[in-house]
């Protein structure tokens, strides 16, 4: 469906949470959003950003009493005229109001079709727009700051300053290029050089972030690994303080991966209980453990699970991962000191706090660098326009210097929309929800 005919159209949604509530907010966005707020409320006169309460008809019929704001655009979230009907929250009475609306001449809005059109009509980036989403999902305090400071434009004004450095230093080279009668001041050429490649550097310790912006969007993964019967079920059960995992001394209880996700000092973590790793030619066992290899290979911490009362004879594994804390579960029934290591009993919960702390310390450690990239995309395009602007200081030719410096900035302007907006719209917007 052609972008013009989307914009031309009235949409509406409900923005508010489904299920049963207080209110609901059925927002209308498009250039008939005030006249079918008159039809519904009988106002003749409605002021923008006044609230007015009045009842909703249809066909004769009263469908509720609600509060009624309507904005003018390009004064409103999506930029175009809107309307919101605050209503009460039943859900036949949110149903009632939209096919009201519906039979007045919109249409329901599409996934993520209110902030598509504020981005459309410059209310915000693409990045802010993200970061809605984000904010809307977030389930942990460090993700709701990350998300906010993302809506707030932060990551908008950092992407578009270098956009800017770029294209001012893209003008002089432009005007030596179509000028080369001109001479060109040596210094000039110095000082646009010296100027690429701070800001190169600058690209450079900005990507290196340990991707902690994207661990903190979606979860920070823990593995829990280790031999069968070590304990690693109970280990799970223990840190989450409820029965995540069967527990049980037959070997191989463990087939699949269990997950348990949780907030720990408002950072998202997703624990993860594996099979125990061991030879075995059961088919099914044998995918679990393959897939607790691969989730030990991929997490950002592995809590490798040994058992103290018997020294770790079982254990027969080699993990590949740098970043590996050693467990000695069961020193309940050791009488002596444990082996190095951090020493637990999931059993009897002693130790639990400190293996805590030192997975805390890990948090605290890798979330420090984070930088805001929060998605791959983002990650993709610096990268590119890092690699144009190592090329560019690297030329001498203005020619092609001045290519390496338009595809820097062009790689800058797809992360925020202002390049190949329409190219990422679709892709982005369809992971929206509904009346966003």
């Amino acid at each position: 469906m052609a972008e013009s005919y989307h914009l031309a159209d009235t949409i509406y949604a409900l923005a508010s949470g489904h299920g049963a509530a207080g209110v609901a907010v059925i927002r209308v966005s498009g250039n008939r959003a005030w006249e079918i707020a008159r039809a519904l409320s009988g106002l003749k006169k409605i002021q923008p950003r006044h609230a007015y309460v009045a009842p909703l008809r249809h066909n004769g019929q009263e469908l509720d009493k609600a509060v009624l704001l309507c904005f003018k655009a390009p004064r409103s979230f999506t930029g175009e005229d809107v309307a919101e009907f605050h209503v009460h929250g039943g859900r036949a009475v949110v149903q009632a109001v939209s096919d009201a609306i519906a039979d007045t001449g919109a249409r329901p809005a599409e996934r993520g079709e209110f902030s598509r059109r504020a981005v459309v009509n410059g209310k915000m980036d693409l990045t802010q727009a993200e970061g809605l989403m984000d904010l809307i999902g977030a389930q942990t305090e460090k993700q709701r700051a990350q998300a906010l400071s993302q809506l707030d434009g932060r990551l908008a004004a950092l992407y578009d300053g270098w956009r800017d450095r770029l294209v001012r230093h893209m003008a002089y080279l432009e005007a030596f290029i179509d000028f080369p009668d001109e001479d060109i001041p040596p210094e000039k050429l110095r000082r646009i050089d010296a100027d690429l490649a701070e800001l190169a550097g600058e690209v450079a310790r900005y990507l290196n972030d340990n991707k902690a912006g994207e661990k903190l969007r979606t979860g920070f993964q823990i593995a829990i690994v280790g031999a069968p019967n070590v304990g690693k079920s109970s280990l799970i059960n223990a840190l989450t303080r409820r029965e995540v995992a069967i527990v049980s001394q037959t070997a191989g209880t463990t087939r699949d991966i269990v997950e348990a996700h949780l907030d720990v000092d408002g950072f998202p973590v997703i624990l993860a209980d594996t099979a125990g790793l061991r030879e075995t030619r059961a088919e099914i066992e044998s995918e679990g453990i393959r897939r607790a290899v691969r989730r030990a290979e991929e997490a950002d911490l592995v809590l490798h699970v040994l058992d103290a009362s018997d020294n770790g004879a079982a254990d027969k594994i080699a993990i590949k991962n740098s970043r590996v804390i050693r467990v000695w579960n069961k020193i309940d029934r050791i009488a002596g000191k444990p082996p190095e290591g951090l020493a637990v009993s999931a059993k009897t919960g002693k130790g639990i706090a400190a293996l805590w702390e030192a997975v805390k310390s890990v948090l605290h450690a890798d979330f420090a660098s984070s930088t805001g990239i929060t998605r791959d995309r983002y990650r993709v395009a610096l990268e590119e326009a890092h690699r144009a602007l190592a090329n560019a200081v690297r030329v001498s030719e203005l020619e092609l210097k001045a290519e390496e410096l338009r595809l820097a900035a062009r790689a800058l302007g797809r992360i925020t929309g202002r390049i190949d907006a329409d190219e990422l719209l679709d892709v982005i917007f369809r992971d929206f929800c509904i009346g966003k």
